[in-house]
């Protein structure tokens, strides 16, 4: 072939200006829209979530208005600064410790109450939680039935659940029948607790084994398989295959079950009237909240501004070093297997 039939070479662009132009422009193109779809979302957040809660924590800053009990004269809302903070955490009614039996006396009960139904509820309802995933994980007939049945106690209303564990908890109820006993269980102290996380653990463990079968279904059968033929008996697979590969369901189960219980109110305020034995043996920051409200808004902002930031403090704890690690340690391990 001669020179002048030859086909000449592609020529390169040096510059790769007309492909970068080309990608740049559709980014563009993509943020707009993106400020478009999600621009309508983040203002009716801003309205239905961020409004209440700047609302809130300006008003725990005001006095409420109300009767002087020094003066007997009716005073005006005023900036309070930390004093509605101080009646909480410090338990100071003005210039006096808050007398027993005061809602400003019962912070730190309700705190320790609080974080109690949360502590052993979510540990019960995490260890029934998954052996009743296993159960239903398994292929056996029935499965879609056993499934349906496990799955009726978290689609009851927590109001209906409380009325039906009331009637069972009642003093001639049917738990005492069956026991032979004559149990306090919405009076006595520890065992209006205990109601209360019997009734809870029934009522949201489901949740928690719907979150973790989740989990267990993305386990591929031929890890199990493998482990099998290397000799791997039961409890071995599950320490070392189901409970790492099934963690990150695990803990994104036991943090939205953490959250709620820390919110905990319609249960114990309908099952034990919101005290139970010396009268507050059950009650919550949620139900401290509601009965500071029909005393003053803004002390209430408070105490709803502390309560708050505990469980923004738990749910940062969680996510930061249980959460998060989880799926980077995942996503380090995988680019190193692919390397």
């Amino acid at each position: 072939m001669s020179a002048a039939t030859e086909i000449p070479a592609a020529i390169p662009n040096p510059t790769g200006t007309e492909p970068e132009r080309r990608r740049g422009g559709l980014n563009a193109e993509h943020g707009r829209w993106a400020v478009y779809l999600i621009g309508p979302t983040i203002v009716l957040l801003a309205v239905v979530i961020g409004y209440p809660v700047v609302s809130a924590v300006v008003q725990s800053f005001q006095l409420d208005q109300g009767l002087d009990k020094a003066t007997g004269l009716f005073v005006q809302g005023g900036f309070a600064g930390i004093t509605n903070y101080v009646h909480w955490l410090g338990q100071q009614c003005g210039t006096t410790t808050c007398p027993p039996g005061s809602l400003g006396s019962q912070f730190w009960v309700s705190m320790g109450n609080t974080f109690f139904f949360t502590v052993v509820t979510v540990a019960l309802e995490t260890v029934i939680g998954v052996w009743m995933a296993i159960i239903m994980n398994r292929d056996f007939r029935g499965r879609a039935l056993v499934r349906a049945a496990i799955l009726v106690p978290w689609a009851i209303p927590t109001a209906v659940t409380a009325k039906l564990w009331y009637f069972i908890f009642d003093a001639n109820g049917v738990l005492n029948h069956v026991l032979g006993q004559q149990v306090l269980w919405t009076s006595g102290e520890w065992a209006s607790r205990w109601a209360v996380i019997i009734a809870d653990t029934w009522k949201t463990t489901p949740f928690m084994a719907l979150l973790i079968l989740a989990g267990l279904q993305l386990i591929p059968d031929e890890v199990y398989e493998a482990a099998k033929m290397d000799g791997a008996s039961t409890m071995q697979r599950f320490w070392n295959i189901t409970l790492p590969l099934v963690k990150p369901a695990l803990m994104v189960a036991v943090l939205f079950r953490v959250l709620d219980a820390l919110r905990m109110y319609d249960l114990p305020a309908i099952l034990t009237g919101g005290g139970g034995g010396s009268g507050n043996a059950t009650t919550t920051l949620s139900i401290l909240v509601v009965d500071q409200i029909r005393q003053g808004f803004n002390s209430a902002s408070a105490l709803s501004t502390i309560t708050f930031l505990v469980i923004f403090a738990v749910a940062f704890v969680f996510v930061r070093f249980l959460g998060a690690n989880v799926v980077q340690t995942q996503a380090a391990q995988q680019k190193g297997e692919l390397k």
